[in-house]
C-alpha cells in the first residue's frame, strides 16, 4: 500500500515548525526520522493532511553536558547517541540500549526524540527515560515547559504534548557514585520489537544498601512503564538481601493488563518480563558493587 496524499513542509527553525503545527491543528503531524510514522502512513493505519519535517532543524540536533545532566536534542539520530563518548561516560544506559533499536540503518534515520514521543510500549529510549527520571523539554506558541518522564507517556502511542507542541530536547540526569546500569530484552529476532524487557539503574551507598533504583519496562503494558512498587519495596535494603528472581516477580505482579497478542499470551510475557528484570538487576548490581 501507499500513503494517502499529504502536504509536506520542511521548516528551518523551531518557531516556524511550532507556527505550522498551530495552523494545522489536528491535521498536522511532526515527522522526525520517520521510522515509526512512515510505515504507519504506508499501511494507512493513520493519516494526516500535513507532515511537518523537523529533521533538518539544526537547533534540535546535538548532545550537551550541562552540570549534572546530558541534554540531547530531539532530532539527534540514534546513531549519534550510540557512538557519542559523552553519553557513554555520563549516561551509559543510553549507550547500552541503543543497539537494541532495530538495525543500523534504522538507527541512522531514527531520532531519540521521535522514539520517545512515539510512546511505543516496547521502546528502549522510553524505558530509559523513565528509569533515569529524564525530563522532556517542549515548546509551543505559549512558551516552553518541562515534563517529567513519569508524566509524559499517557497511552498507546500517546504522550502529554499538545497538538501544537514540539519536543525539543530530553534531559537525562547523570547518576554518580556507586551506580550500575543494564538492559535485557527478549525478541524473536534482533531488531524486532521486544516481547518483554527491562532496563535497570541502581545506586548503592557505602554500606551496599539501595540508595535509589529505576526500573523501566518494555512490552508489558499499553504504554511505557516503570516498576514503582518494586523500587519502593527494595529501597534502603541491602543489595545482598534482594533476590533477583523475587524482584522480577514483584515487578510483574504489580502490573495490570499485560498485553496478549500473536507474539505471546499475557502469562508468557509476564514470565519473560520477570526473567528480564532479574537478569538486568543482576548485571546492574554487579557493576554498582564494583564501582
Amino acid at each position: 500500500m501507499k500513503a494517502a496524499p499529504f502536504a509536506y513542509h520542511r521548516p528551518e527553525a523551531v518557531k516556524e515548525a511550532v507556527d505550522l503545527l498551530a495552523e494545522f491543528g489536528d491535521d498536522g503531524k511532526l515527522l522526525a526520522g520517520g521510522q515509526s510514522l512512515v510505515p504507519m502512513l504506508a499501511m494507512r493505519l493513520t493519516h494526516f493532511d500535513n507532515l511537518v519535517d523537523i529533521s533538518r532543524i539544526e537547533e534540535l540536533v546535538g548532545i550537551d553536558r550541562r552540570d549534572d545532566a546530558v541534554v540531547i536534542g530531539a532530532a539527534t539520530p540514534d546513531v549519534f547517541v550510540e557512538l557519542d563518548d559523552e553519553v557513554a561516560e555520563s549516561v551509559p544506559l543510553l549507550t547500552r540500549a541503543t543497539p537494541y533499536i532495530g538495525h543500523f540503518q534504522i538507527r541512522t534515520r531514527g531520532t531519540l526524540g521521535g522514539s520517545i514521543a512515539h510512546a511505543d510500549p516496547a521502546a528502549e529510549y522510553a524505558a530509559v527515560a523513565l528509569a533515569l527520571d529524564a525530563e522532556m523539554e517542549a515548546v509551543s506558541p505559549r512558551g516552553s515547559r518541562n515534563v517529567a518522564a513519569k508524566d509524559f507517556f499517557t497511552g498507546l502511542w500517546e504522550n502529554s504534548l499538545a497538538s501544537d507542541e514540539i519536543l525539543t530536547a530530553v534531559r537525562f540526569p547523570v547518576w554518580s557514585g556507586r551506580s550500575g546500569f543494564a538492559i535485557e530484552e527478549f525478541a524473536r529476532r534482533h531488531g524486532d520489537f521486544a516481547i518483554a524487557g527491562a532496563v535497570v539503574a541502581v545506586e548503592l551507598d557505602d554500606d551496599d544498601r539501595v540508595k535509589r533504583c529505576g526500573i523501566g519496562l518494555l512490552g508489558l503494558g499499553s504504554t511505557p512503564l516503570r516498576g514503582w512498587t518494586a523500587e519502593q519495596a527494595i529501597a534502603e535494603r541491602s543489595a545482598s538481601e534482594v533476590e533477583a528472581d523475587e524482584l522480577g516477580r514483584m515487578v510483574v505482579d504489580a502490573l495490570d493488563d499485560i498485553p496478549a497478542d500473536l507474539q505471546g499470551s499475557a502469562a508468557y510475557r509476564a514470565k519473560v518480563g520477570a526473567t528480564m528484570v532479574a537478569r538486568a538487576w543482576t548485571s546492574a548490581i554487579a557493576e554498582a558493587s564494583n564501582a
